[in-house]
């Protein structure tokens, strides 16, 4: 069974966020750490990874990632932080 992420990404506590889907969430977040991609998360230093979850239909998980990035801010830091309180850099928790 495939799996899929939709992971929020930070710059830093409260900082500026990023939503993304991918199905191969380490090598996706690697690239994002080290500014392999070029874009929104290398121009604003968005290097950690604050939250993700799992979904195993890719639509379902598009579908999500699209609803997600129109929340209001308050409501994005709430989910981060139900699940993640410390901002922790989840990245080094998967590999």
């Amino acid at each position: 069974m495939n799996q899929y992420y939709v992971y929020i990404m930070a710059s830093k506590r409260n900082g500026t966020l990023y939503i993304g889907v991918t199905k191969d969430l380490i090598r996706r977040v690697y690239e994002h750490k080290n500014d392999l991609v070029e874009g929104f998360t290398q121009k604003y230093a968005v290097h950690l990874l604050v939250f993700y979850e799992i979904h195993n239909d890719i639509n379902n998980a598009i579908q999500r990632e699209k609803r997600l990035k129109k929340w209001n801010r308050a409501w994005k830091i709430e989910l981060i932080e139900k699940e993640n309180p410390e901002w922790n850099d989840l990245y080094y928790g998967l590999i």
